[in-house]
């Protein structure tokens, strides 16, 4: 058996291959968009693709099972589970619990595996040349390393009222199911730490049954099924904005694309047609760099491992927009915005040069460090405005500070008082720098960055609040 896995660290998202070398065969779980990397090994060990499976109908990253299919000819077996509100709408084979599907001498078995969503199953599989026992089980967003799917996506990201009690009910009853199974099984989870999933994934890539049944919390509350629905509904990660729209692209028919497009680069006359009309520059350099000097209106979202989930936040699928950043980081950004179905990338300029030279003027933003806020902050007249989590703002605040996550802050800037400085801050800045450009791109002037955050705060020894 040829086994590889496959991690994509900026939605913290596993894919897998699984190859049966004596028959030539094999099949990928859970594809990302760009599937170039799964035919590069493919082609690398001599193997054809011609199993394509999905664990569920994803809400946070658009997956490339179609798209694969397309270039390899391969069949997708997809779930069939979940009643007719969950069926995909378009041509494939639909698997269902006790389902086996042979991939040369590999055996997958599915299993229905209900909670975070209706349709979610996973695939068990024995190699069967070297013993008739299971060796893995993948399992999407049913367990995870040390946790468990969240059961609320569909209601908090989709508007779908009444289904999280729903999928809480069914999580607890797919928790029973997994824990028969032998403790041998390795666990190969679709997520691991940093996804929006779960609330405490584990940063190891794999486990067991048997580790699971002893570590993950779920399996603590075997007894107890209120308590156990109580705790999974808790204090979960706000999902970004564009869970709702996977959710569909993964259902429907859409626009497929087998290929990473190549950007233009945009000329100062092209940039300034742009802005007139108003189109949004996605500036995805450094926040310190962004700070020395950003174009007026552009938002700040580092082309970092979270690029692609800020992104998903501020931008439609509709609307087509501009990057800022370093033609070396191109290929990686494009790819990033492309698993999550943000396709509709006008072009790239590769510094604010473009807008200089047309004689535009930079902005500036406005930082200050600790002893300058515990300064304005015994003036009284400050609004401080803490844009992390609500679950990291329970967890510990500075005394005064208001809650606006970063995500909502366009949708809550009436909460900000323009009469009255407001400084705004995070962890350790990068989310400040995306408010602080969403500040300054909605006309909040009198606005402060204290861009350490709350990593200072907290190792300077001040006090917090819970």
């Amino acid at each position: 058996m040829f086994f590889q896995h496959v991690y994509d660290k900026s939605l913290a998202q596993a894919s897998y291959f699984i190859g049966c070398q004596k028959a030539g065969v094999a099949a990928v779980i859970d594809a990302k968009r760009d599937v170039d990397t799964y035919l590069e090994i493919a082609q690398a060990n001599n193997m054809k693709i011609t199993h394509i499976f999905e664990t569920h109908i994803h809400a946070d990253f658009l997956a490339g099972s179609r798209e694969l299919a397309a270039l390899t000819g391969g069949q997708m077996f997809l779930s069939a589970e979940g009643g007719p509100d969950w069926q995909y709408e378009f041509a494939h084979n639909g698997v269902k619990d006790g389902d086996v599907i042979m991939v040369g001498n590999l055996k997958i078995e599915v299993v229905h595996t209900p909670g975070h969503t209706p349709e979610s199953v996973s695939f068990i599989l024995t190699d069967t040349p070297a013993s008739p026992e299971p060796v893995m089980m993948f399992t999407g967003d049913f367990v995870f390393v040390g946790d468990i799917g969240r059961p609320d996506l569909l209601e908090k990201a989709a508007g779908m009222k009444g289904t999280q009690d729903i999928g809480a009910i069914q999580m607890y009853d797919s928790i029973k199911k997994f824990n028969n199974l032998p403790p041998y099984i390795q666990v190969w989870p679709g997520h691991g730490a940093g996804s929006a999933c779960g609330k405490a994934l584990g940063a190891v890539p794999s486990t067991t049954v048997g580790y699971e049944k002893i570590r993950n919390w779920a399996f603590q509350y075997e007894d107890n099924k209120e308590g156990f629905i109580s705790y999974l509904l808790a204090d979960q990660p706000e999902p970004p904005k564009y869970f709702a729209m996977m959710k569909k692209l993964n259902k429907v028919d859409r626009k497929l694309m087998t290929s990473v497009p190549s950007l233009k680069q945009l000329s100062s006359a092209d940039l300034q047609e742009a802005m007139q009309n108003g189109i949004k520059i996605i500036d995805a350099r450094n926040k310190s760099e962004f700070a020395k000097g950003f174009i007026p209106k552009s938002i700040n979202i580092q082309g970092n491992n979270s690029f692609a989930t800020w992104a998903g936040w501020y931008l439609t699928y509709q609307e087509p927009f501009i990057l800022l950043a370093d033609p070396a980081q191109l290929d990686d950004l494009t790819r990033k915005l492309m698993r999550i179905g943000l396709d509709n990338i006008m072009g790239y300029i590769p510094s604010t040069d473009a807008y200089t030279a047309n004689g535009g003027k930079l902005n500036t933003v406005n930082l200050i460090g600790i002893e300058e806020l515990k300064a304005l902050k015994a003036e009284n007249n400050i609004q401080l405005i803490d844009l992390r989590g609500a679950s990291e703002y329970k967890a510990g605040h500075i005394e005064g500070a208001e809650n606006i996550f970063v995500g909502t802050l366009e949708s809550n800037l009436a909460k900000i008082d323009k009469s009255r400085k407001t400084i705004i801050h995070c962890q350790g800045g990068d989310r400040a720098s995306i408010g602080y450009s969403l500040l300054a791109k909605n006309g909040f002037e009198d606005v402060l960055n204290y861009s350490p955050g709350m990593n200072e705060w907290v190792s300077e020894g001040n006090p917090v609040l819970n």
